[in-house]
């Protein structure tokens, strides 16, 4: 087994602006997928509540039903907070921008750390400069891939505080603005609510919170959708999607492939894409098993941090506004 000392350098663009240009050509119809679901705000409110019940429920309880009911039920809810906060970030809940913000704020409410506004900002970038390294943040840092390796305690580690290794990626991101008004009102929400559910439910409430969080995003089998989406698992391809059972938890975020052909398509329709165009995506690889992945990653030497495809061409970017996070794909030719 050779070493991994680097990421997989590419000289071409992201496959998904081409794979779209080819799927609209065939299967014209594919733009009336686009749109927007107001009803996902319904699932915003029914997951917040989830999980303050949860937090005032296990207030009382020992410590050992605190960390398992965050593991087994926190985990998965707190998950599906961040596939509503994503469909935020793409403006597939409402039309009016000020209002998908407001709903993605409401979202990270029992996240504890504010970043629905600040994850938006990143988000777009990884969809319009996918692979390149100084604009897209889902790539982890030189460093970061040297000190994890391909060990098992490093990806232990990796898994369990993953969260603080995206925040020492955002200094290398390039043209991006940090801190505006919104992430501050972000921040105003976090430190409001967070210590209100503190003073009324007391230290077991909030830490049932912060298990969850670091649970739906590291050292859990949801912690296998970061490795699931963009690492080398299968040859050189670049994304890959899930079709597993917990699609009907996380809001059908599995389908990666999908997403990024298409990401004005909201998540109740991203099941749609692949029947229409079935040529397109039952011929990559996929994955069918969180669970699975997640041990063969932490297991597999074969797969390391630099997994991972790089490449310093920005490509065409799809966007005549790069501000605008909804990719308009009715104006693809």
């Amino acid at each position: 087994m050779q070493e991994k000392k680097d990421f997989v350098h590419v000289t071409g663009c992201e496959p998904h602006r081409i794979r779209t240009k080819l799927i609209l050509k065939e299967v014209p119809d594919m733009r009336n997928l686009i749109g927007k679901n107001p009803y996902t705000f319904l699932a915003i409110v029914g997951l917040v509540a989830f999980q303050l019940l949860g937090s005032w429920l296990v207030a009382d309880q020992s410590w050992w039903i605190v960390i398992g009911a965050a593991y087994l039920l926190g985990a998965f809810a707190d998950h599906a907070l961040f596939v509503m906060i994503h469909e935020c970030a793409h403006r597939l809940i409402f039309k009016n921008q000020a209002a998908n913000r407001l709903a993605g704020i409401m979202a990270n409410i029992p996240l504890i750390f504010p970043s629905s506004v600040s994850f938006e900002t990143y988000h777009i970038k990884h969809h319009s400069f996918q692979g390149v390294h100084e604009l897209d943040g889902d790539l982890p840092n030189y460093w970061e891939a040297r000190l994890i390796d391909n060990f098992f305690i490093g990806k232990v580690i990796w898994l369990l505080f993953y969260p603080f290794f995206q925040l020492f990626r955002f200094p290398r991101l390039r043209e991006i603005q940090p801190f505006n008004k919104w992430v501050a009102l972000n921040w105003l929400v976090q430190i409001v609510f967070i210590g209100l559910i503190g003073w009324l439910f007391g230290v077991k409430a909030v830490l049932f919170l912060i298990f969850s969080f670091f649970f739906s995003v590291g050292l859990h089998p949801l912690g296998a959708r970061w490795i699931q989406e963009h690492y080398l698992t299968k040859g050189e391809q670049e994304t890959y999607s899930y079709y597993g059972v917990l699609n009907t938890v996380a809001f059908n975020v599995g389908y990666h492939n999908e997403h990024h052909d298409f990401p004005s398509v909201p998540w109740n329709r991203l099941p749609q894409i692949r029947k229409k165009a079935p040529a397109f995506y039952d011929t990559l690889s996929y994955h069918t098993s969180w669970t699975k992945l997640f041990f063969r990653f932490l297991f597999d030497k074969e797969i390391s941090l630099f997994s991972r495809i790089v490449r310093t061409n920005r490509g065409k970017v799809m966007l005549a506004d790069e501000s605008r996070p909804d990719i308009d794909l009715t104006t693809v030719k």
